[in-house]
Parts: structure tokens; C-alpha cells; sequence
């Protein structure tokens, strides 16, 4: 970064994520969450973490995504043990993590999961550790303001990783119990239905996180998708964001996504009125070894040095 630049990053003081109508705002302004999943971040050494976030900065992007019970290829980085205690170095660089994007003025997802043995676990199967794992993340990143939960990532896949409305419901009630002003969500699996649009905003959740389709026919689909679902929760008597914090991305299925197809999806969403949209990237699940893994493994190769021609591409013509 130049002298002007880390000039004012220590001018910038506390980061605070916010919620005005169908937006999210970053002390009080209105802004549109451009991010991209980090998901093993935990697992990133600080030299590879501080290099990544430059790059995320340099490229335009405010957030990323986390998560705080992350295992796979042999390695666990879970800031969670099996009890949903503290389990250290990795609550530590959570912390971390979350206070180096405070000072930088971006927004970290924090996202939680049961998983379903595939990766990693299962984990978080009952509701009392599930509780007691929310707990103990929103209690160690007291005194920041500028992260959000997912309390349950794609909480509709009927396998291990289910977790009921209910249950949702009382996550969401065990967060703010500490944290008043926390953001939370719990993230969906697929296009969501009005009557499961119902359900969601029944649990008090702030925003509604649909993982829509990856097909080759969902980025051309967002914008009017995006549109649908405003004017669903307007009909439900709320007004709340709607965030895409994981969209396609290659090396997931048959139809590997052009950098063009990202643009697509990203423009649709954000004029069409959504609040953020990810950057989404992960393992080539095709391959026996799972490389170049990205987000899901950054024990030996950061982020960025991971990334294909086709990403590659498409980030060069961001314009932060």
C-alpha cells in the first residue's frame, strides 16, 4: 500500500456494519458488500493473511468470508473444539482476523456450520453445543463491530448439517443475548420459496443469505431473482438485505463459470438491488488431491497465488 493509503487506514478508527432498509451500511453509509470467501483463513499464516487482504483491498473488496469450524485435506482450523469450547491458536487468529479487517475498515462473515462428515465432522449436531458454539464465538470477538454470523450454513440440506427454524430461531436469540448489535443469518441452500422467505423472517434473522443455482443459466437469472425476493419480503411486512455470500464458482460441477459469467451474476445482483455478493471460490472437486483447493486450504499457498486464468481475469476488471 502507498504512504496515503496506510495513512488513512489508521485514521479510520472502529469499523461498524449496520442495516438501513434493504442495505447494509459501514458507519452509517450505505455500501454494497463486495467479498470473497476465505473460508480456511484460520489456517493462513499472518504473512499469507496480510498479503491476501491487500489484494482483497486493492481489487475493491470489503469482506470476506470465514469460518469458525472449518476442516478438511488433514487439517483442522476450527476455533471450536468437538465441545464447542475455545480451541486454540484458532479462536486467537479468529480474533485476529476480525480486529486486522476492523482496522482496514472491512467486514468479516463469520459462518458456522454442522457439516456433514464430508470435510469435516459432523459438528455442532445437537442444539445445546450448537448454542454453546455461538456462545463462545460471539463472545470472543466482543468489542468488534464490523463482522456478522451465519449461524447455520445451508440449514434446509436435509443431512447432518439440518438445522430447524426453530433451532435457527433460538441461535439468533442466543447471539443477540450478548451482542445486541450483531448482524445474524442463516444461509440457504438453493432459491428460496415465499413461503420459506415466510419462515426465515419469522426467526428474526436480518437478512435472508440464498446460495443460489450453479448453473449456466443462474447469472443471467439474479437480477430478476433478486427483485423477486425484495418484493416477497416487502409483501411480508419487513424490509430486509438480501446478501449473496455464496454464489457460483469453479471446480464445483460439470459447468465451470468464465469470468464473464461472474460479472454477470455480480451486475445482476447489485442493480438489481441486492446488498453484497461474494467472490466465491473453493477446491476443484474433480481432482483426488483437491488443488488448487483456494479458499478451502490455505495452509501452504495463500488465496491469491491459488487463483485461475478465468479469476484472474475477472478481477482484473474490477473497479475498486
Amino acid at each position: 500500500m502507498n504512504t496515503l493509503a496506510l495513512l488513512l487506514l489508521a485514521q479510520a478508527g472502529p469499523t461498524e456494519l449496520g442495516i438501513k432498509d434493504a442495505d447494509f451500511t459501514i458507519n452509517g453509509k450505505p455500501t454494497f458488500l463486495l467479498g470473497v470467501s476465505y473460508y480456511a483463513g484460520l489456517g493462513a499464516s499472518e504473512e499469507a493473511l496480510k498479503a491476501d487482504l491487500d489484494d482483497m483491498q486493492r481489487h475493491g473488496f470489503n469482506w470476506l468470508r470465514v469460518w469458525a469450524a472449518w476442516s478438511g485435506f488433514q487439517g483442522d482450523v476450527s476455533a471450536v473444539d468437538a465441545a464447542a469450547r475455545p480451541r486454540e491458536p484458532y479462536l486467537g487468529k479468529l480474533k485476529g482476523l476480525v480486529a486486522e479487517c476492523d482496522r482496514r475498515g472491512m467486514v468479516v462473515d463469520v459462518t458456522l456450520s454442522r457439516e456433514n462428515g464430508v470435510s469435516g465432522g459432523p459438528r455442532l449436531q445437537t442444539l445445546d453445543v450448537h448454542k454453546r458454539a455461538v456462545e463462545t464465538v460471539v463472545t470472543g470477538l466482543a468489542g468488534h463491530r464490523n463482522w456478522y454470523l451465519d449461524v447455520a450454513n445451508e440449514r434446509n440440506l436435509k443431512d447432518k448439517r439440518f438445522t430447524s427454524y426453530k433451532e435457527v430461531e433460538t441461535l439468533f436469540v442466543a447471539a443477540k443475548a450478548i451482542a445486541p448489535t450483531l448482524r445474524v443469518t442463516a444461509s440457504h441452500a438453493g432459491d428460496i420459496t415465499r413461503e420459506e422467505l415466510k419462515e426465515y423472517l419469522a426467526t428474526g434473522i436480518d437478512f435472508v443469505s440464498p446460495h443460489r443455482p450453479r448453473d449456466a443459466q443462474s447469472p443471467g437469472q439474479n437480477a430478476e431473482k433478486t427483485r423477486q425476493y425484495l418484493a416477497w419480503i416487502k409483501e411480508l411486512g419487513r424490509v430486509v438485505p438480501v446478501h449473496y455470500q455464496e454464489p457460483l464458482r469453479r471446480g464445483f460441477g460439470r459447468w465451470n463459470p468464465k469470468a464473464e459469467d461472474f460479472v454477470t451474476d455480480l451486475n445482476g445482483a447489485r442493480e438489481a438491488g441486492a446488498a453484497g455478493w461474494c467472490f466465491h471460490n473453493g477446491d476443484e472437486r474433480a481432482l483426488p488431491d483437491g488443488r488448487p483447493r483456494r479458499s478451502f486450504d490455505l495452509r501452504d499457498k495463500r488465496l491469491f497465488d491459488q487463483l485461475d486464468a478465468e479469476e484472474q481475469k475477472f478481477l482484473r476488471g474490477l473497479k475498486p
